[in-house]
């Protein structure tokens, strides 16, 4: 079912009430294939929430997914179940400004499900920010900054493609920044492809890899100190998520700092992982912190534990990107920026003014809610039948 807004006298405009929710499943090409170390996807994967107040006014949220149940237990298609059988009649008839207790009511009805709890969430953020004529981070608690360091993600596993991607990127000062996603094969042969990139992008781009929990500790302890010497400035998860204790005895040797994303969805995950100092930096997504109340509780968690921040992303389409943007706006600190490019690998986004990167950064959007509009044509174009 389409929802689309109705005119509604003006005496309703402040009614709040949660009247109509909405899931799409959507399907988008991507311009090449993405390799990560346990999967490979060409086309990137959606839930498209919409949420309509009794006022009329729609707000928009996405839940995005990697290849299936494969990066997490969360599948396109277990979200919208999930969405449409248990959490949207838990909320319908809430008042949607009442973010707090409606996570409350999401969590009693499904348990984890990080990712759909976090488009409901940005749906409603959404929703209530046009209803005052408010941007999201206006909601979050203001904003600190207006535009992010954005990198671009190398996956192709082909370093000479990989070479003339980034050039290409440089050229057009989009990015200088990049992430290497490695351990889909032996590591003397991501070395060997790191080698390559890192001495044709020398002193031009700053390099950080992203193992995605490819390898065991034996692996690490002898990757990291080569990563160090090609002048690679960040290892993302090197272990499986499981093993902190054997991410905590790399990082006590490692000559790099190493960054936590698949072992902390939660703001208890992230306690744990300040209590056994297995990292330097955490990675934060809405996908895992279900919505941007929750990624802004790991935040906090992590600089009281002494960790930086990153923005990290799941291919998210300018819908995704523009909440995590709202969320990312108000920290206190965003040392390393955020690699939310997501938008353009697709073959055509979602929206119908996509997020502007330029001179290497990504800017937020300035409109109510999280600041887009979603483009129907292309949401029905893609709508998996």
């Amino acid at each position: 079912m389409e929802i689309r807004p109705i005119p509604v006298p003006p005496d309703l405009r402040r009614d709040l009430t949660i009247e109509a929710v909405s899931t799409t499943i959507v399907d988008v090409p991507t311009v090449r294939r993405h390799k990560l170390s346990q999967l490979s996807v060409t086309a990137q994967s959606y839930v498209i929430v919409e949420i309509r107040l009794r006022n009329g006014a729609t707000g928009v949220g996405e839940a995005a997914t990697l290849g299936g149940p494969r990066w997490s237990e969360e599948s396109v298609e277990g979200i919208k179940a999930t969405i449409d059988a248990h959490l949207s009649p838990a909320i319908l008839g809430q008042s949607a400004e009442r973010f707090i207790a409606i996570g409350t009511l999401l969590d009693a009805a499904a348990k984890r499900n990080s990712a759909a709890k976090g488009a409901i969430e940005t749906a409603l953020i959404d929703a209530v920010g046009r209803t005052l004529g408010l941007p999201a981070h206006q909601l979050l608690g203001g904003r600190v900054r207006e535009r992010f360091p954005v990198f671009w993600t190398l996956a192709s596993g082909d370093p000479g493609q990989e070479i003339e991607e980034a050039e290409a990127k440089l050229s057009a000062r989009l990015h200088d920044r990049f992430k290497i996603k490695v351990g889909a094969q032996p590591v003397e042969a991501d070395l060997a492809r790191l080698t390559r990139l890192s001495a044709a992008l020398a002193g031009r781009a700053q390099l950080i890899v992203d193992a995605n929990q490819a390898w065991d500790e034996p692996t690490a302890v002898r990757a990291l100190p080569a990563l160090a010497d090609l002048g690679i400035a960040l290892a993302e998860q090197p272990l499986p998520a499981w093993n902190m204790a054997g991410m905590a005895r790399l990082k006590a040797r490692s000559p790099i700092p190493l960054m936590a994303d698949e072992c902390v969805f939660s703001a208890h995950d992230m306690f744990q992982a300040g209590a056994l100092a297995c990292a330097d930096v955490v990675s934060l997504k809405i996908v895992k912190h279900g919505g941007l109340f929750g990624l802004h509780k790991v935040a906090a968690v992590a600089e009281a534990a002494g960790f930086s921040l990153y923005g990290g992303c799941l291919l998210e389409s300018s819908i995704g990107a523009a909440a995590h943007l709202q969320a990312f706006a108000g920290l206190n600190t965003l040392a390393w920026g955020c690699e939310h490019f997501g938008p353009h690998i697709l073959t055509q986004d979602l929206v119908l003014e996509p997020l502007v990167i330029r001179d290497f950064h990504i800017h937020l959007p300035s409109g109510p809610g999280i600041g887009i509009e979603l483009d129907r044509a292309q949401l029905a174009r893609f709508a998996r039948t």
